[in-house]
Parts: structure tokens; sequence; C-alpha cells
């Protein structure tokens, strides 16, 4: 097979391992504050070790895009350090907590100003809001066979095939090329990045960064996530019983505890 050449998004998010500590709710102000350093969202690091993954094996190119208000270039250029050939980072002030279509819409204007491509791919869901819906939306956008939840990926004779994650085991599913995928955590953890790999990327040139007017998309043609409400989970009680006696007066005595509870 020729080239391959894929298009990763990635979002920028807080670190979803910091403790419950560096979180808040300001409900006033419908935001969750998190005190935390910034990352690539862990499912979006799997669907770049996809695309590494795929690119040794076809000599591909590797275009990564990653959209918001303000990006951090130190994060991002670990895609860079990773194995991916460039980085393009979508900033602009209107870009910020927009809903799921309309972080879809800015990415396919993007996509498209790209030009051509074989595959893109997505993670299978935000390691934020977890919400799962931009990386099928885009492919609707584009025009694009999708597959959803991707633990193995193969081209082939331009087309792709993967093996696609269910809840009984997996499904084997081909499309033609180009296509959109996103990609689960079984495909596996970004590769590690040395040290030295990654202070040399620190060093590197400036990183190209294009504007809602660059990419060609109205400010009229996006909308921000409308929140209804924001809370923190309730405190959890716990009322541990021991029954006691024979087998079968245990079973009854549990048996009343669960009705008790209906």
């Amino acid at each position: 097979m020729t080239e391959l050449n894929i298009i990763v998004c990635v979002k920028q998010i807080p670190d979803p391992e910091a403790p419950l500590s560096d979180v808040s709710i300001d409900a006033d102000n419908m935001e969750v504050v998190v005190d935390a350093p910034q990352v690539i969202s862990p499912f979006d690091e799997n669907a770049l070790e996809a695309a590494i993954q795929l690119s040794e094996e076809h000599d591909g190119k590797i275009t990564v895009l990653s959209m918001g208000k303000k990006l951090s270039d130190s994060v991002l250029r670990k895609a860079l350090a990773a194995g991916a050939d460039e980085l393009v980072l979508l900033e602009d002030s209107g870009f910020d907590k927009l809903d799921s279509h309309s972080t879809a819409a800015v990415l396919a204007a993007a996509i498209k100003k790209i030009g051509a491509f074989d595959l893109v791919l997505t993670g299978r869901q935000a390691g934020d809001w977890d919400s799962g819906q931009v990386g099928l939306i885009l492919g609707e956008m584009l025009d694009l066979p999708c597959i959803s939840l991707a633990r193995e990926i193969k081209a082939e004779d331009g087309s792709v095939v993967v093996k696609k994650t269910t809840p009984e085991g997996y499904e084997r599913v081909k499309a033609t090329l180009p296509a959109l995928i996103t990609v689960s955590n079984e495909v596996g953890e970004l590769r590690y990045i040395s040290r030295t790999r990654m202070l040399k990327m620190m060093r590197g040139g400036n990183i190209p960064s294009w504007d809602a007017d660059e990419i060609g998309i109205a400010g009229d043609a996006i909308e921000t996530m409308k929140i209804v409400s924001l809370a923190t989970p309730p405190d959890m009680t716990r009322d541990c019983q021991y029954l006691e006696g024979a087998p079968d007066e245990q079973a009854a005595a549990l048996a009343e505890v669960f009705l008790s509870l209906r």
C-alpha cells in the first residue's frame, strides 16, 4: 500500500488522574475548577499510538489537530515527540467550551483546509466530559464511513479492517478509504518518549496556529455547550448489617432487607 496520510484529533484537558482534592465545582458559574496540569486526553493518546503503528507499517504521514481557546504548546508537542510529523493548533476565543456538534464543525473545517487524507482518528471519547460524540459527528460532516471503538486497525488495498470492541468481544469491520475511526484503549497506551527526545521537540520551531477566519468557519456556525445544572455527587452512606442464623434464615433475612429498600 502507498503512503498513508493520517489526521489525529487530540484534546488538551486537565489531568484526569488528578486527586479529588484538586477538583471543585463553581455552581454559580456552572464550571468545574481543576487545579491540575494540562495533558493530552488519554483516549486521544490511544488514537495517536494507533496512527504511529499504521505509519510505521505503511510509511505514512501523521498530522495532529488540537482545538481550544488557549492551548499549551509544550503539552501538545508531546505528539511530535511520540512520532507525529506535523502539529496544527486551532486557537480562537470562540473555540471555548463548544458543544460536540460545534467542535466537530471546527475540526471538519480544519481538515478540509488540510486537504487530502486517508484516515481520521479520534479517541473513543474525551477524558473530561466523556461525551463520545465528536468523532462520529465529524465523520458525518466529512461524509466518511465511520467505525467506532477500534481495538486494532489494519490498512490494506485501499481499505481499512478494524476489530471493533463490543460487549461480547469484538466484530471485524471493513471500510473503504478515506474513513474515520474512533479508537478505544485496547489499542494500547502511547509509547514511551525519552526525556532527550521530548526536550529536543520543546526547542523545535514554531507550531502553526489557525483561527476561525483562517479555516473559514463563521461565529454563528458554532455554539457553546449549555449546562443545565452542575453539582458535586451526593455523599454516599453505607449501612452494614450482619445476618446471623442458619443459611435458610440468613436468606430470609436478606430477602426482607431487599424488600424494605424497594
